[in-house]
């Protein structure tokens, strides 16, 4: 370990999904200290424990599509030095394919995921503003944020890749801009994430069909993200703002 993150306090948004448990114990384990928010504290806490983490963080409860809870869990310390949004609120129509989304459906997806990227965003910038402490914030978007989907890799499977994510994914970057552009102040930056494929026991054939289009390695471990996304909470990264680092063994190339 690093120590990377010694003496500085983060805020993990969806701390009990499957990058962020495994956030929270990459920070601890770099010297840092978690703020840890998710919608189902119960579930979140057993799979910290699973994790065998006992110490080094706070567990409570917050819902990103709320301003209060926002709010709420922001209001806790006056002294965060960054945050992670890791949440992905969808409905539960969400990944229907193309023909089968509703324009209900696609809104309503999109309030929820994009929605509260930007209202949690918004939430770590006004943070900022009142307290004048030096700020990084992290968001997840993704390598379909960046180029068009390959259908072909999903053929022979029930899976498909949601026009939804794809229009969500891809704003959230702009988004980082625009409210970077706005606070316009050195000391607070929005800095974007974009894996490739996670592995989370997806079909054979998939996997197969996914690791053709990459250098080797085909799906990733959600642990060789964490790097990354330590290295922009981090003084390393003080002036890097706006910007996406795409995680993917060349899928994009």
């Amino acid at each position: 370990m690093t120590n990377i993150l010694k003496g500085k306090k983060i805020l993990i948004a969806g701390a009990g999904g499957l990058l962020g448990t495994q956030l929270v114990k990459k920070i601890i384990d770099e010297g840092g200290y978690v703020i840890a928010g998710d919608y189902d504290l119960v579930s979140t806490q057993n799979k910290l424990n699973e994790l065998n983490i006992t110490a080094g963080y706070e567990l409570y409860q917050l819902d990103v599509t709320s301003l209060e809870s926002v709010q709420k869990i922001l209001a806790i310390t006056p002294d965060l030095d960054g945050a992670v949004n890791t949440t992905y609120p969808r409905n539960k129509t969400y990944g229907a394919h193309f023909y089968d989304v509703t324009l209900e459906s696609f809104n309503e997806n999109l309030s929820l995921h994009l929605g509260s990227s930007f209202l949690f965003s918004q939430q770590c910038a006004a943070y900022f503003q009142k307290n004048q402490h030096s700020f990084s914030l992290v968001n997840i978007s993704s390598i379909y944020g960046v180029v068009a989907p390959k259908f072909e890799i999903y053929e022979n499977t029930k899976m498909t890749m949601p026009v939804e994510y794809a229009a969500i994914k891809s704003a959230i970057l702009h988004l980082n801009k625009y409210i970077v552009a706005y606070v316009s102040d050195s000391r607070f930056k929005i800095n974007s994430v974009s894996p490739g494929g996670i592995f989370d026991h997806q079909p054979d054939s998939f996997l197969e069909a996914y690791k053709k289009e990459t250098n080797g390695t085909g799906m990733l471990d959600v642990t060789e993200i964490l790097g990354s996304i330590v290295f922009l909470l981090s003084n390393e990264s003080k002036y890097v703002t706006g910007q996406n680092i795409i995680i993917d063994d060349g899928f994009t190339l």
